[in-house]
């Protein structure tokens, strides 16, 4: 019988819950968090439309969620370079917890890939410059994701790829370069393939994360993804690595240590 996730705190590494998709709930999925043990949120940024309803969320709930600051690649277009000006204003304002949500995607459009490239590069370089982690977007991207990375990491620049999928060999490309890998609810899909790759890793190396308000695990597949939801994840991972919850909980000092998540002075 598995033990259940309540009983641990847990970090949502990966939730957007400033969308409009919690508008109607938020206050009460936080309470369901809450109750789950998922007692830390870590938010990343999408583009210049969700920065408001972000820094209002970390604002009221300050010790339970933690902004970031990035572009998001599917917001990678013509004008990125105005997009990215306004996260390099928010940068040099405040401390934030990691830039991102950032890094690549070939799933719906091609069609900036070389803004994509450069707009990665240019994030890098402020995850270097102000020393914060990085939270990697790469969907159908993994292998060109890591390229990248390869040509400009240095020992000090670490992040998680987050809503990993690949194989154990492309997760040790990026546990080598210094980066977690961030599991979330792709692992209870009948066919999602980390089945294969998660009993390899070892739990130095991984962060858990929802994605909210997608990606919604098993049983729940096609509803709204919430923070609550992550013991579900945790369960799942217990079962494929035959460990205790009380193994994994590892995860959650891992969390904690990326994206050094204390409230910030405003």
């Amino acid at each position: 019988m598995i033990e259940t996730g309540s009983v641990y705190q847990w970090i949502d590494s990966h939730a957007h819950l400033y969308k409009e998709e919690f508008d109607v709930d938020r206050e009460e999925a936080l309470l369901r968090a809450e109750q789950a043990g998922v007692h830390k949120i870590v938010m990343p940024n999408i583009d210049h439309t969700s920065i408001d309803a972000m820094m209002e969320l970390e604002l009221k709930h300050p010790t339970k969620c933690f902004a970031t600051m990035g572009l998001h690649p599917c917001s990678v277009k013509k004008d990125f370079e105005k997009e990215l000006y306004l996260v390099e204003q928010w940068l040099s304002k405040r401390k934030f917890h990691a830039i991102g949500e950032m890094g690549t995607d070939l799933h719906w459009d091609k069609t900036f890939w070389d803004q994509q490239k450069e707009a990665f590069n240019i994030q890098v370089g402020w995850a270097k410059k102000y020393r914060l982690p990085l939270i990697i977007h790469c969907r159908e991207s993994i292998d060109e994701t890591i390229t990248l990375l390869e040509t400009i990491a240095n020992n000090k620049l670490t992040g998680v790829f987050h809503c990993f999928n690949g194989t154990i060999e492309q997760a040790n490309k990026i546990i080598a370069l210094g980066f977690y890998v961030g599991i979330g609810g792709v692992a209870t899909f009948k066919n999602g393939g980390i089945d294969k790759v998660l009993p390899a890793l070892d739990l130095s190396n991984i962060v858990l994360e929802t994605d909210s308000p997608y990606l919604t695990p098993v049983p729940h597949r096609g509803k709204r993804n919430e923070p609550a939801y992550i013991p579900l994840v945790a369960d799942k991972i217990v079962e494929l690595k035959k460990i205790t919850l009380s193994d994994l909980h590892v995860t959650t000092k891992n969390a904690d240590s990326l994206f050094n998540l204390t409230p910030h002075t405003r």
